[in-house]
């Protein structure tokens, strides 16, 4: 098996941009270079604005590209925790939610970027009955508030032998995460957008009307700023405390896997899987005839945050999850692994404001990143350029930046999660 310190879904690019070096000046300095970062600085250039994008590394090669590549349209969390925490905004999340694909879907067609796009939509999978109860509240719950969603049963669906239905989220589907960033990347360098790799920016810092961006050789004098980095936020300086913990997340992928195997394992619909699990594992067949496979186990950070591999035992633990899921596949190999650092926001919902004068944020994970990063990026930008607070904006806009410890961010909730969820697992299989 190999293991990856970058992801599995694409190369790294090869034309790295150089490093800012001087001084320059723009109107909006962005920094970050995710989909979140990369998708607020198309919308500005679009929008007539002269925009800067500084990236400490390179642009698309963190969270963004290495993701399970499951495009959903449902909100990030257990629908009921969610609409019970936040009863009056829950609506207008799951409106949030449900406008993320289609954006992304537009990004796709505009700037004709081939990810392998599948419109396969994604279940929240259910692996027992309680699981099965678990998933019929929750779809009542995200149809109440307005959600494309349907409960279905297994049998009737085209899910491997185990499933037993589950939520079914229309919207959406699978795509290469990787070739999403990078094209994201290339149209982002097309447009007349300053971007500098491989620049760590060191402070942040308002000077009268403008702020001054300080990196190791050069500086950036923006009218405004924005902070679109997600998991790293945690160990900068100026970014709002405790706005997202940063948490690793592991994927796994198996040795090409024969056609009519594949199919006998009863999966024709080709959606996405996520089970019910207090920590969820995902599932997704690739255009490459593979199975790829996450989750499961999630780490928290306990130094500063950087580039590293997958821990064997965590992989070792996926992989049997894998087979556990897909008996009939216990002697298709896992070829490789890798993962990346997550921002999970205490609320479990994006977040975007104002921190300080001129100084904004935006951070949209939670493992549903992949569809709402760029569209929160691109309605922030339309505030920035003038536009009245949009619908899908204003039930994220905190208008102070201030953000209570998450309850279930450490490691003995964590731990805990996963015994309980190998506990149920056991007992499943003792019944079936």
């Amino acid at each position: 098996m190999t293991y990856s310190a970058f992801t599995g879904w694409a190369d790294t690019p090869a034309d790295v941009l150089p490093a800012l070096e001087g001084d320059t000046e723009c109107d909006v300095a962005v920094v970050g270079g995710g989909l979140g970062g990369m998708a607020t600085a198309l919308r500005l250039v679009e929008r007539g604005v002269d925009v800067v994008l500084i990236e400490a590394g390179v642009c698309g090669a963190g969270a963004s590209s290495r993701n399970a590549g499951q495009l959903t349209n449902a909100p990030a969390g257990d629908p009921q925790i969610l609409s019970t925490m936040h009863p009056r905004r829950f609506r207008d999340v799951v409106r949030f939610a449900e406008g993320a694909v289609p954006f992304v879907e537009g990004l796709l067609d505009r700037f004709d970027i081939d990810c392998g796009y599948e419109r396969t939509g994604n279940l929240m999978a259910a692996v027992s009955k309680g699981q099965l109860r678990k998933a019929k509240r929750n779809t009542q719950i995200l149809q109440k508030a307005g959600a494309d969603a349907e409960f279905v049963e297994g049998g009737d669906f085209g899910v491997p032998e185990g499933i037993l239905g589950g939520s079914f989220e229309r919207g959406g589907g699978t795509l290469n995460p990787g070739l999403l960033a990078f094209g994201v990347r290339k149209a982002l360098r097309g447009a007349g957008v300053r971007v500098f790799e491989r620049t760590p920016v060191r402070a942040v810092e308002s000077h009268g009307g403008s702020v001054h961006l300080s990196t190791p050789r050069g500086r950036v004098r923006a009218g405004r700023v924005v902070l679109a980095t997600n998991a790293h936020s945690r160990d900068l300086a100026f970014a709002p405390k405790r706005l997202a913990a940063p948490v690793w997340v592991s994927m796994a992928e198996t040795e090409p896997i024969a056609p009519e195997r594949l199919e006998a394992t009863g999966w024709t619909s080709r959606a996405g899987l996520v089970t019910l699990h207090n920590l969820m594992q995902s599932f997704r067949i690739t255009p490459r005839g593979t199975i790829a496979f996450g989750v499961r186990r999630l780490q928290l950070a306990h130094s500063a945050l950087g580039s590293r591999q997958p821990d064997p035992s965590v992989v070792a633990d996926l992989t049997r999850g894998f087979h556990d899921r897909f008996p009939s596949l216990r002697d298709v190999a896992v070829e490789r692994a890798w993962g990346g650092w997550i921002a999970m926001t205490p609320s479990w919902l994006p977040v975007v404001g104002e921190s300080t004068k001129n100084v904004f944020y935006s951070i949209a994970c939670n493992g549903h990143g992949l569809a709402q990063a760029p569209y929160l990026g691109a309605l922030l930008a339309d505030r920035l350029a003038g536009d009245e607070l949009h619908d899908d904006l204003a039930p994220l806009w905190r208008d102070r930046p201030r953000f209570a410890p998450s309850p279930f961010l450490n490691s003995a909730t964590l731990t805990a999660g996963w015994m309980a969820d190998r506990l149920a697992d056991r007992l499943n299989r003792g019944r079936s």
